[in-house]
């Protein structure tokens, strides 16, 4: 999922409970939600290198003990940050009068707590990485392949009004509180938190069944009369009836759109349809390049083809002298390519598609992705 989910899940997380047993329970579930996403630093090193280590070693299941201690570190520096403030604030202080209000002590820290935080969150996060379909490697290095539910948008706008009401609304209730009360209520909002969760839980319990209900309905009703060799239903942001399915056969990938709701099966067995470009030898030069070697490791559905000499956004085409000849050869991946965001556009986003130049059907001569240049 992108950053937002994670982050409202963390803090939901930290909210269900584990406030109430440490302080920076809540700070350690969000750091640890977010921090494996850190592996985007990759992304200096070029386009496919990013993709490259992007949902690697950080979303793998050995990593989380050192994900989640890496966020509690975090939350110890700003611990000490803050035990240093107030110090200083005392030395400078002028004495309580008799009579004051003596300031409540701040919650105590407890570590183990503030770390098993922080553990849940890292869980989460491979969780929530799976349930969409651009995947995770859990078991990595052990097992290389790649896990994905598909059955939640990448972005998923629904899930982010139910994590953040479970966030925001707690907080108006207590200044309402205020209005009518001097007594102030600890660690409000654990209910609402596992509301959310719950809630969440749910969501994906439809759309996986939803998802199970597209693919059934494409294996009862063909939408060509060669039996296909797999099927893949690709989920839509906000809508759990509707979904973009994928069907392979030896020769070629017809398209749909399924509608669960009403058992509406949408194909053009003309414009629905892509044949299996060639493996041409200029194609079979590009797989072995950096940016085949990664992609095709990486893609579930990769189509890989000789477009010819069409210049492509981010390198400059190679200048040959005469008697040399050049053409570039495109990846994509069927997953990402439909329109999902009702735009028109039928290719991939920006990232997910990439392109090599090919000399004389056997020499590279640039690679990019989402118009920038692997150098």
């Amino acid at each position: 999922m992108e950053p937002i989910t994670h982050f409202l899940t963390g803090a939901c997380i930290g909210r269900a409970g584990l406030n109430r047993k440490t302080a920076y329970a809540t700070l350690a579930a969000v750091l640890a939600a977010e921090a494996a996403d850190l592996d985007i630093v990759w992304g200096f090193a070029g386009p496919v290198e990013g993709l490259k280590h992007h949902r690697g070693i950080t979303h793998t299941f050995i990593a989380v003990p050192v994900v989640a201690a890496a966020a509690v570190g975090a939350t110890w520096l700003y611990h000490r940050w803050i035990e240093n403030r107030r110090a200083k604030k005392a030395i400078t202080a002028a004495p309580i009068e008799p009579g004051a209000p003596i300031r409540s002590k701040p919650q105590p820290v407890r570590w183990l707590w503030v770390y098993l935080s922080a553990f849940i969150s890292a869980l989460s996060h491979i969780l929530l990485d799976w349930t969409n379909n651009y995947g995770v490697r859990p078991f990595f290095p052990f097992n290389p392949r790649w896990y994905a539910g598909s059955f939640v948008f990448i972005a998923e706008p629904a899930l982010w009004i139910l994590l953040l009401a479970a966030l925001i609304i707690p907080g108006f209730l207590g200044l309402a509180d205020r209005e009518i009360s001097s007594r102030r209520v600890p660690f409000r909002g654990r209910n609402w938190a596992i509301f959310a969760l719950v809630g969440m839980f749910l969501v994906w319990c439809l759309r996986y069944a939803e998802h199970a209900q597209a693919e059934g309905l494409i294996l009862n009703n063909p939408i060509t009369t060669v039996a296909p060799v797999r099927v893949a239903a690709e989920p839509y942001p906000w809508n759990p009836f509707r979904w973009h399915v994928i069907v392979e056969t030896p020769s070629f990938y017809q398209f749909a759109e399924v509608d669960t709701k009403s058992g509406n099966v949408d194909s053009d067995p003309q414009t629905d349809q892509l044949f299996k470009p060639p493996d041409t030898p200029a194609v079979e030069a590009a797989k072995q390049t950096q940016l085949g070697k990664v992609y095709l490791d990486w893609g579930l559905w990769p189509v890989v083809q000789d477009i010819g000499q069409v210049q492509v956004i981010g390198i400059d085409p190679p200048q040959l002298p005469p008697g040399r000849t050049w053409t570039t050869v495109e990846f994509t991946d069927l997953r990402f390519g439909y329109d999902f965001r009702g735009s028109g556009n039928a290719h991939p986003p920006a990232g997910l598609g990439g392109a090599v130049y090919i000399i004389d059907n056997h020499e590279e001569a640039g690679e990019e992705m989402g118009g920038k240049e692997q150098k």
